[in-house]
This record gives C-alpha cells, structure tokens and sequence, in this order.
C-alpha cells in the first residue's frame, strides 16, 4: 500500500501546527519599509499554491479515469478536497480583501 500521501499531508498538518503555534509578533515592531513588496509577493504565491493544487488534482482524476494502476481514489479524492479548500480558502480571503478596500474607500476623512 501506497502511503506517500498520507505521509504528505501528514507532514502538512504538523507544518501547519507549528506555524499556528508560534507567537505572533508585537504590535511595536514595525516591518521596515522595504517590505512593501512582501504583500504582493506571498499572495502571488498562495494563488500559484492554489494553481498547483488544481492541477495536481486534475491530473491524479484523468490518471485514475484512464486507468492507471498506480492511481488509487482515496489518494484522488483527497487531492480533489485539498484543491476544494485551497479554493474556497482563496475566495474567501479575496472577499476579505474586497470588504477592507470597501471600507477604507468609505472612511470619511
């Protein structure tokens, strides 16, 4: 039995972990100026993120269609809900962002 994807997402979930567990900074520190590319930059790489997840999905569901023995649909149906959530995770931090943009723009002065 295949178990490189539990494995993966295994490993996932304990970097999510520690990322969740750590201390987040204080109000006083200030990121220095030259940051401001930053924002721009780890959302292009989310959306790539998202982009990859997608295609992995889709590829994994086409190899399982055709028939390819080393393609298992529990691994196929858990690429299917990872690209799900990526997606929906996604949109939801565009409406986010869409809704902060609203209200700076009706702030009134």
């Amino acid at each position: 039995m295949d178990t490189s994807g539990i494995d993966r997402m295994l490993s996932q979930l304990r970097t999510a972990q520690a990322l969740a567990s750590r201390k987040p900074q204080a109000a006083k520190e200030v990121e220095p100026a030259g940051n401001q590319g930053e924002f721009a930059s780890v959302l292009k790489t989310s959306l790539s993120e998202v982009a990859r997840t997608q295609n992995e999905a889709a590829a994994l569901s086409k190899s399982f269609t055709v028939g390819d023995p080393n393609t298992n649909l529990q691994d196929v149906m858990i690429a299917m809900q990872k690209s799900s959530i990526a997606l929906q995770q996604a949109v939801q931090v565009r409406n986010k962002l869409v809704q902060a943009y609203h209200d700076v723009m009706n702030m009134q002065v």
